[in-house]
């Protein structure tokens, strides 16, 4: 009678890696499993890198098929090599941009953050984690759905150099998502993990406003290296954004500072006036207080706002004005407190959070 491969499959479950507690076969490291007239071959292929255990699990399985199957025919078990499945390892830098409610142009400047972080040359990724509310198609002009490799991993569209993840892609731009939380979740997940990110400098996350679902669950599985709050002046602006400030602060994750966004308006027949529509100053003195720093105000200008809406970010169609001359400060003070922040605290570790 002809061995199968579930013959095979039953014998290796009954090896065990002494330090997981598992069998090779639900521990996923058999692999090109070839079953021949008188040979049994295939991979025997590690946990982790430098495995001690590996070349008593290859005796230990050769065995088990001598043994649990047929001691008539020959067993090579060929030892592979690590190969790491963390979507993440290639991605230097993970920025979370936030806002403690909506309206206040967060998606604005994380788009034109990360547009601007690729301005320098950097490779660089955004991944828009407000399903519900997607803003990454409208801002960068983009409606065509993502392919997937032979790997079933999403491969992101790109544009103005920046690799780009968005539910709107996935979705018709009339459509609504009706989801409960733990789909979002899972949806943000995916984004995160089932995509083919590549090599990048930076991945700016865009998360939706508040301190919900989305955020715990990117906090508890992504090690973001730095936050940035995005408010306006506004008390009611500011006391939102004081609540994510303190969220990063609970979860452990760093934040590189506060925006102000809306900060004035300046008409552009009269170059020396700034108005302050919603108050002065009030996410500088926030950003004080909470002894953050302050990253700089962004004014209110129409052509900013008509670029967004045509699909090309103001850093990319007129680096001239204030406001992308403002956003390509904030992407120049990033990049520096980046690197502060790596030489002096130690990487971000995902956190477990417990509700009491």
């Amino acid at each position: 009678m002809a061995i199968q491969a579930d013959d095979i499959q039953d014998a290796l479950k009954m090896v065990m890696h002494p330090e997981e507690g598992k069998d090779v076969v639900s521990l996923g490291m058999i692999n090109d499993l070839n079953i021949g007239d008188d040979t049994i071959s295939f991979t025997l292929s590690p946990q982790k890198q430098n495995d001690t255990a590996l070349e008593k699990l290859q005796q230990d399985c050769i065995d088990a098929v001598n043994d649990l199957v047929s001691s008539d025919v020959n067993v090579d078990v060929t030892l592979g090599t690590f190969e790491s499945h963390n979507p993440l390892e290639k991605i230097d830098n993970i920025i979370a941009v936030a806002s403690g409610k909506g309206g206040v142009g967060k998606s604005m400047v994380a788009a034109n953050l990360a547009c601007a972080l690729a301005q320098t040359g950097a490779k660089v990724g955004l991944v828009d984690t407000d399903i519900y509310g997607p803003s990454v198609p409208t801002m960068f002009g983009v409606n065509e759905r993502p392919n997937i490799n032979t790997k079933r991993k999403l491969i992101p569209l790109e544009k103005h150099g920046v690799k780009l993840v968005s539910m709107g892609f996935l979705v018709d731009s009339d459509q609504s998502v009706i989801w409960r939380g733990p789909m979002v979740s899972s949806a943000v997940k995916q984004f995160i993990n089932d995509v083919e990110w590549g090599e990048l400098d930076y991945l700016v996350m865009d998360l939706p406003p508040g301190t919900g679902d989305i955020q715990l669950t990117i906090v508890q599985n992504i090690p973001i290296t730095g936050s940035i709050v995005v408010s306006t002046p506004q008390d009611v602006a500011l006391a939102d954004a004081r609540k994510g400030v303190a969220m990063f602060n609970k979860v452990n994750v760093p934040v590189l500072g506060i925006v102000e966004n809306m900060a004035y308006f300046t008409p552009p027949e009269l170059p020396d006036k700034k108005y302050y529509l919603f108050g002065q100053g009030g996410a500088r003195k926030l950003a004080e207080k909470l002894e953050v720093p302050f990253l700089g105000e962004v004014p209110i200008e129409e052509k900013a706002r008509e670029a967004g809406d045509q699909g090309t970010p103001i850093v990319v169609s007129d680096a001239s004005l204030a406001s992308a001359k403002a956003l390509t400060k904030l992407a120049a003070d990033t990049i520096k407190m980046l690197k502060e922040r790596k030489e002096k605290q130690p990487p971000t570790e995902t956190v477990d959070i417990k509700i009491k």
